[in-house]
């Protein structure tokens, strides 16, 4: 006979196993558990951009996993070493894929990892009020981001490991600013003024290696009506840094710096000016 206890325990029990079973059918295709830590979904799910093999051929953009990659590759000559670009998007995800083209068309290629891949990813910004700063925790998820992109990045037979370079917009661009690696032969921070709260002011980047920064004047998330501590741009955080540039877009009133075209020819100009040219 079974006890009106252990009727209840055996219901609770029951209804324990239906929830788990639907929580590990939502976690992966198929109802399999997917137990690998998050920080491998943001590389499984990374955007990359692949330069033409041959006139007149468009770029490639698509997921790293897609089977075009492979495709596009094996259309290089033999031995192709492509300098790279580490792309880390902003607060709302992956974007601006016309800036990728344009960056594979110029013959660099661009991989971008999917933060909002994680299962556990909040936003730490609000684009209808244009402020952020809700979980400053995230800013460790983008570093961690970078660190474990890196390792991967140097399993790719196609990525020229002499050639990389870091490049970050706004939340992304807070993390490209803090980054303390010397992986990257330069780095350019979009959408950020390197000034805040101690968790993310300044820069981190070595020494010797130039940086690029990129903002609008009159950019609404850094409007001194909202906080006077993330105004200004992150030149005044050089200190005489060699081959670096700040610019400051004046007349604008807008956030995204890729909708100029001298913001784009500021970058080439930049990223081929610190690629090296022995491959």
């Amino acid at each position: 006979m079974i006890s009106g206890v252990n009727l209840k325990y055996l219901w609770r029990l029951t209804h324990l196993i239906v929830a788990t079973g639907l929580l590990a059918a939502c976690e992966a295709p198929g109802g399999m558990l997917d137990s690998r830590p998050d920080i491998e979904l943001t590389w499984e799910r990374a955007v990359v951009a692949l330069p033409s093999s041959r006139g007149g051929e468009a770029p490639f953009v698509g997921r790293l996993s897609d089977a075009g990659v492979a495709k596009r590759v094996a259309s290089y000559p033999l031995g192709t070493r492509l300098p790279t670009v580490f792309y880390s998007h902003g607060c709302t995800g992956l974007g601006n894929f016309e800036f990728f083209r344009a960056l594979a068309r110029a013959g660099f290629a661009v991989i971008a990892p999917d933060s909002m891949a994680r299962r556990y990813r909040p936003l730490q910004c609000d684009p209808k009020t244009q402020t952020g700063g809700f979980n400053l925790f995230v800013y460790d998820f983008r570093l961690t981001e970078i660190s474990f992109g890196l390792d991967r990045l140097h399993r790719l037979a196609w990525v020229d490991r002499s050639n990389l370079f870091l490049v970050g917009i706004s939340e992304g661009g807070v993390a490209a600013a803090l980054y303390r690696g010397d992986e990257f032969r330069a780095r350019v921070i979009a959408q950020w003024t390197c000034s805040g709260a101690p968790i993310v002011e300044g820069l981190g980047a070595p020494r010797n290696e130039p940086v690029l920064a990129i903002v609008h004047s009159g950019d609404p998330w850094y409007d001194a009506t909202k906080t006077n501590l993330q105004r200004g741009d992150c030149g005044a955080w050089f200190g005489g840094r060699s081959g670096s540039s700040s610019y400051v877009l004046r007349g604008g009133s807008q956030h995204d710096v890729f909708t100029s075209e001298q913001s784009l020819k500021a970058i080439l100009e930049f990223l081929n000016a610190n690629k090296s040219r022995a491959q």
